[in-house]
């Protein structure tokens, strides 16, 4: 599944939370969002796709989860904050190389090819890990430790890279083969960009195994790169990308442009990014994994980047000239995402109201995004309760409705979600400094159940505004529109 993630340390931010956001780009999965509580929380674990059975703690805690509504092929809970305030997004779909799956292969589900064998259960996933770990754990650390002892001994089907924060750090895990990772904090005055691809280009192997203040990785990762050859690097410096990762010309239509339109957004001033002179281009290699924006970085930044589709470059599909290269690259925000979510931990707020999770549906061009508390013990319908059929009555439906009868009319009908989702970003932040107030002064955190339902209810009345004008500007365009006047 190819998603795009962001993470941001503490002192990038405005109000000095900690982010983590990613599209989950399936194809187009109906999601809905909820909050598992720990009696609903399973004892013992079966993964549909791998067959792998885990038994679990028997101390889950409550927390938010984004499963697909149809559980035939899993749960997939995508992403969620737990009530340690520790936030979790999983999977961002990674690369590898042929040198890296044959020392380490990866750990596919095998079935027995006759009834005296047993079939061979495969490894962890996308599908499991969001239920396996998140309930478990109190730090964004302790979530790389915990994913990490999972991944050893368990192994995966998939390379994948996992984002977890706190209200003090963020930390990015990738998976290496089958069996190993690597993991990295996010520097707090840092940005992290991970477009579907091995992503770290440095690490400290002396602080992963001494004192691991930033860095961390399975045992015996020196002996793997050793024993393997696999370490490629010139002049003593480690660059794990070009270790573990890929070099492929599909990275330069599929995944490079997007790190380099993030960057282009994030650091327009430290780096050239256009031009004959630039920096990097949409199709270099060396595209910074992490660096530090050029101003502090917000929540509507994030919603921005992951709904670009190359904006103000030629690479855009939506505009009307054609500029020979209109369309070239994947777009970050697609038709296809299922859910994204940003999970962000705020430290200048009580612990029981740290939490918020800014939830979209659908592709993120033109969607909006929606804040909740996560300290609840149940989530508004507008985003719980969602069906396989279509509907107007949930943010879900509604909003892959907006993207649907947009796209074909962009021009006529964008300047309408563009209000949209200012008028959305506005709104909810109101929404949420007045809860915010009241529950600190009153010292009632039960209200942030009253403050999700006043957030969903104006987000549903703006929602069906918006469906009604496009709606009706994408009917005017129809074909077969003709008046007695038009002859």
């Amino acid at each position: 599944m190819s998603c795009t993630t962001i993470l941001v340390g503490r002192n990038a931010t405005n109000d000095q939370s900690t982010m983590i956001a990613r599209t989950d780009d399936g194809f187009f999965d109906v999601k809905k969002t909820i909050v598992v509580q720990p009696k609903d929380q399973p004892k013992k674990y079966k993964s549909v796709i791998s067959h792998v059975e885990i038994e679990l703690p028997e101390n889950p805690m409550r927390y938010t989860s984004s499963p697909s509504v149809d559980n035939k092929h899993g749960i997939w809970a995508a992403t969620g904050i737990n009530a340690a305030n520790v936030g979790m997004t999983a999977t961002e779909t990674i690369t590898s190389n042929p040198r890296v799956l044959s020392a380490d292969p990866l750990v596919v589900y095998q079935k027995a090819k006759t009834k005296k064998e047993k079939d061979i259960p495969g490894g962890i996933g996308e599908e499991d890990i969001v239920v396996l770990v998140l309930p478990y754990i109190h730090s964004a650390r302790e979530g790389v430790l915990s994913l990490g002892q999972l991944l050893e001994q368990y192994g995966t089907y998939e390379s994948n890279g996992i984002a977890f924060n706190d209200v003090n750090e963020a930390w990015w895990l990738e998976t290496i083969g089958g069996h190993h990772w690597i993991a990295r904090r996010v520097p707090d005055d840092a940005c992290v960009i991970a477009p579907n691809q091995f992503g770290m280009d440095e690490f400290d192997l002396e602080d992963a195994f001494g004192a691991q203040e930033a860095n961390l990785c399975s045992a015996d990762l020196r002996e793997f790169i050793a024993e393997n050859h696999l370490d490629t690097n010139q002049g003593g410096a480690f660059d794990p990308r070009k270790v573990f990762g890929s070099h492929s010309d599909m990275d330069h239509i599929y995944n490079t442009p997007r790190a380099w339109f993030m960057g282009r957004y994030l650091a327009p001033e430290s780096f050239t990014w256009d031009g004959p002179e630039a920096d990097f281009g949409p199709e270099s290699d060396d595209i910074p994994w992490c660096l530090v924006p050029d101003r502090k970085v917000t929540v509507e930044d994030i919603k921005y980047l992951l709904s670009s589709h190359y904006q103000g470059t030629p690479y855009d599909p939506y505009i009307k000239q054609d500029t020979g290269v209109r369309g070239k690259y994947r777009s970050i925000g697609i038709s296809r995402t299922g859910v994204t979510s940003i999970c962000q931990i705020r430290p200048d707020v009580p612990e029981e109201i740290r939490g918020l999770e800014w939830i979209c549906y659908g592709s993120m061009a033109f969607n909006a995004a929606l804040p909740v508390y996560t300290n609840v013990d149940k989530l508004p319908k507008y985003v719980s309760d969602v069906t396989l059929d279509t509907s107007t009555e949930d943010f879900y439906w509604a909003s892959r409705l907006i993207g649907a009868l947009t796209d074909p009319h962009y021009p006529e009908c964008i300047p309408f979600v563009e209000r949209y989702q200012n008028r959305m970003a506005t709104k909810c932040r109101q929404i949420v400094l007045e809860y915010d107030k009241k529950m600190q002064e009153s010292g009632d955190f039960s209200l942030t159940a009253k403050a999700n339902e006043e957030l969903c209810k104006q987000a549903k009345e703006m929602t069906t505004q918006t469906l009604n004008m496009v709606l009706l500007e994408a009917s005017k365009q129809m074909k077969n529109g003709y008046n007695r006047g038009d002859n």
